[in-house]
């Protein structure tokens, strides 16, 4: 069986959770779409293989060829398969855990549309109900996919020297071509709000808290109107339900501190101010609501942390502190701050990326501006979730475009190793697997051969 080469989980991690919100139409609206494959009692679709295929087209790892359309439907074959497979193995993943990832996924379609649902069905068709229903199916198979394959590959590891056989096997000539890179960091500061404006929203939260408990008004109402959280507060202030330390540690021991039905006193993250209501403690998660208002510096506390970043933009200048000492120190960016502020990939972890994984465009023309090794001064920009901040940027390195190699690009030849290596393994497990399950294709993918044990 020729198992994918190209096409990685992780990838197809991303294309499930966009899997559920279209179907393949004619220009006429009617649906275009067939049974292609059943693996027991699990079906899949021509419309999923569409989809996926073209999202894999357009996401393909930069320098390497993108996936077949056999590709693609074998790698959706062997989820289809995994799932089956689970339920014999007794492989399972908890309702809790489920909800916790679908509430997430489901909070993030709805900050798109700024919580406004109608523009939510005027894009996909379809209430926040049944999209919130059609997202659960689908991370309930992404986490049973994800935990037989780590059950599968458990252990699995590569060797320097597996990585240099593997590099050695490429033909000169069909060596990946890798883009361009830069290595960029940044240091963050959040302007801190001044006492009074914090005390005016600290004092109408609390009478919110009157209001809603002397029936006065009405909690989802209120979060409707008032919160500033694009994902909840059209659903009323609803965040669904967390594991713990998925929130805010103030937010969380704030909740947890309540008895069902219980309003708290405002409380502040990094996020704002929060009206917590406790709703249901369940299986080890928590749901809550919440009324969100974020203080809003004025021009004066702008001014303060512009004067702080370029004062500690003088210091490394000078030699006085790197720049990842101080950006671990002072830096207000939780995402960057650990790795000494610098931005890394998210495919393989390393702090060298291609100018088209930087999603930012401010950040890529500031960067088509400064020369290696320059610092900005103070930048002001807009954090969708957290309002204002200021940034400088410290543009370390460049590496011009060039074949893949064992010296510049041992990190992304080690992972190609290992997911071969995966791929091998999964292979064998899938030649056994399929005896112990019911598999009937459409005839249009006997030239895929998936079967065939090849």
């Amino acid at each position: 069986m020729k198992l994918l080469n190209r096409l990685t989980f992780s990838f197809l991690a991303t294309l499930l959770a966009t899997s559920a919100f279209g179907q393949a139409t004619t220009t006429t609206g009617q649906v275009l779409d067939k049974i292609v494959a059943k693996v027991d009692n699990y079906i899949l679709l021509e419309s999923d293989v569409q989809k996926t295929y073209i999202e894999a087209v357009a996401q393909a790892q930069q320098g390497l060829e993108p996936p077949t359309r056999c590709e693609v439907f074998e790698s959706l074959m062997i989820n289809k398969l995994m799932v089956a497979k689970a339920e014999i193995d007794s492989v399972l993943v908890t309702d809790a855990e489920v909800m916790l990832q679908t509430d997430s996924r489901f909070n993030m379609v709805m900050q798109q549309f700024g919580g406004d649902e109608a523009t939510l069905i005027q894009a996909y068709g379809k209430t926040s109900d049944q999209l919130k229903n059609e997202i659960e199916e689908v991370i309930r198979e992404q986490l049973i996919v994800q935990r037989m394959r780590g059950k599968i590959t458990e252990g699995l590891t590569v060797s320097p020297a597996e990585v240099r056989a593997f590099y050695n096997s490429i033909p000169n000539d069909s060596l990946p071509f890798f883009s361009a890179e830069v290595t960029v960091g940044q240091i963050v500061k959040k302007p801190e709000v001044n006492p009074r404006t914090k005390e005016e929203i600290f004092e109408q939260l609390r009478q919110f808290k009157n209001d809603i408990g002397t029936g006065k008004a009405d909690f989802a109402t209120l979060a409707r109107q008032y919160s500033e959280d694009p994902g909840s507060g059209a659903q009323g202030g609803d965040l669904g339900f967390f594991r713990r330390g998925e929130l805010a540690p103030e937010f969380e021991s704030t909740a947890l501190a309540l008895k069902p039905g219980e309003l708290s006193d405002p409380v502040e993250t990094d996020f704002g101010v929060h009206l917590i209501q406790l709703l249901e403690v369940k299986n080890g998660t928590f749901n809550t609501r919440h009324i969100l208002r974020i203080p809003k510096p004025t021009a004066e506390d702008i001014k303060k942390s512009e004067r702080f970043l370029d004062s500690l933009k003088t210091e490394i200048q000078a030699g006085r502190i790197e720049f990842a000492n101080a950006a671990k120190e002072y830096s207000d960016d939780r995402a960057t701050s650990d790795n000494g502020g610098f931005f890394t990939d998210p495919a393989n972890n390393s702090n060298r990326l291609t100018l088209r994984t930087l999603e930012d465009p401010v950040l890529y023309f500031t960067l088509d501006s400064m020369e290696v090794g320059a610092i900005t001064k103070p930048i002001q920009y807009e954090d969708p979730r957290e309002g204002t901040k200021l940034r400088i940027l410290y543009y370390k390195a460049k590496y011009p475009a060039h074949r893949a190699n064992l010296d510049d690009d041992y990190e992304k030849l080690k992972a190609a190793t290992l997911r071969r290596k995966e791929d091998e393994l999964l292979s064998k497990w899938f030649i056994t697997a399929k005896e112990d399950i019911f598999i009937d294709l459409d005839p249009i993918y006997d030239r895929c051969n998936v079967l065939s044990g090849k």
